[in-house]
């Protein structure tokens, strides 16, 4: 199914009419009968410490994710203790605010301690043993936060490229079947808590087709899953219009809904010919990656901006599928494509910039709902 270019053309009107100048309001109210939006918060901000950032995110978003403080490393670092301190403020942070509050995440092949894979010798403990270390965390987290944490990305970027399952840790020592064990514990620690598949590139071909696959098996197993996460880490040429449209509407026919969960779009050229969001990866720095370290030419700009209201033509295109739209960071400042996959990159993929200021890209946003 393809997104009829009449309707971008009239979309990207609108939005380049209301880019002159409009009553600016909210993001979360401009879009209040579409879709939920959102952003991944940092601790400095839930913390109130970052006091721009705070007042973005009271402002303009309805529902947060955490960059990192549910990471396994971070709530569980020692197999003999939990530490909720910045977990607890996170989620006290979006309740203060009545923000449909999102988990990030249960199980990873990354950010997760060594201790998780060995026995007490070092060695890889029996797929029983991992098992249950799974439903024991899964079981404390969700646990803590029943009826406060609205949906858990329970696991995370299971799938390879070409669309077979990632050889993590979890796979080598539980087999397939660990990802159906990791949402059985999640539903039962919350039963009506939102469960979801999160990955990046599904909208390439070959990781989409088996991520479709992927939930398809998990359903007729009758697993509970609520959504499929896009990611969403774009380029100013990729996903394709088309390549986002139909991916959406693949995971609509198989009756989940999809969530929007870490978008931003690199104006920065690649410095590598390997796609994706692999945080192990990493470039060394050479001025030629890095062209915009004085700031953003109006140029890219402009394309930024209208490369954001093409996406969310698509976006609201399929209302009825996508329930949330999350930016993985605030400001450009805070975005984690300034060191990834090349540390020390001055970056600006986010809708403000490095002052907080709404940037083109935001007006050409909020113009489609003018």
């Amino acid at each position: 199914m393809q997104l009829g270019k009449g309707a971008i053309r009239a979309a990207l009107a609108m939005a380049a009419l209301a880019a002159g100048g409009f009553a600016q309001t909210t993001l979360k109210d401009a879009f209040k009968d579409a879709f939920r939006v959102g952003a991944a918060v940092n601790q400095a901000q839930f913390e109130g410490r970052d006091a721009r950032g705070d007042a973005i995110v009271t402002a303009q978003f309805n529902t947060i994710s955490p960059e990192n403080v549910l990471k396994w490393e971070s709530v569980h670092p020692r197999v003999d203790g939990y530490d909720f301190t910045a977990a607890d403020r996170y989620v006290e942070f979006g309740e203060r605010n009545h923000m449909f509050i999102i988990g990030h995440n249960l199980v990873w092949h990354n950010q997760t301690p060594r201790w998780v894979f060995q026995d007490e010798k070092g060695a890889p403990p029996g797929r029983g043993a991992l098992l249950e270390r799974m439903r024991d965390h899964i079981h404390t987290v969700v646990g803590r936060y029943k009826g406060r944490i609205g949906g858990w990305d329970v696991v995370n970027e299971a799938l390879n490229e070409d669309g077979a399952l990632r050889q993590s840790q979890w796979m080598k020592i539980i087999g397939e079947d660990y990802l159906a064990k990791a949402f059985e514990f999640a539903h039962e620690a919350d039963p009506q808590a939102e469960l979801y598949y999160n990955d990046y590139n599904l909208e390439n071909e070959a990781k989409r087709k088996g991520a479709i696959a992927l939930i398809r098996k998990l359903q007729g197993q009758g697993v509970p899953i609520t959504a499929v996460g896009l990611q969403s880490h774009d380029k100013l040429d990729w996903p394709m219009v088309e390549q986002q449209d139909a991916t959406i509407a693949a995971f609509a026919e198989l009756g989940v809904k999809v969530n929007i969960t870490e978008l931003d779009i690199d104006v920065l050229p690649r410095a590598t010919q390997q796609s994706g969001a692999d945080v192990s990866l990493n470039v060394e720095a050479r001025a030629k990656l890095n062209p915009y370290a004085s700031g953003l030419p109006d140029a890219v700009q402009q394309a930024l901006a209208k490369r954001y209201a093409e996406l969310f033509a698509v976006f609201l295109k399929h209302r009825g599928t996508i329930t949330r739209v999350t930016f993985w960071g605030v400001t450009d400042g805070d975005s984690w494509l300034n060191n990834w996959p090349v540390r020390g990159r001055t970056s600006y993929p986010i809708l403000f910039d490095r002052n907080g200021k709404p940037k083109a890209a935001f007006d050409a946003v909020m113009g489609l709902m003018h």
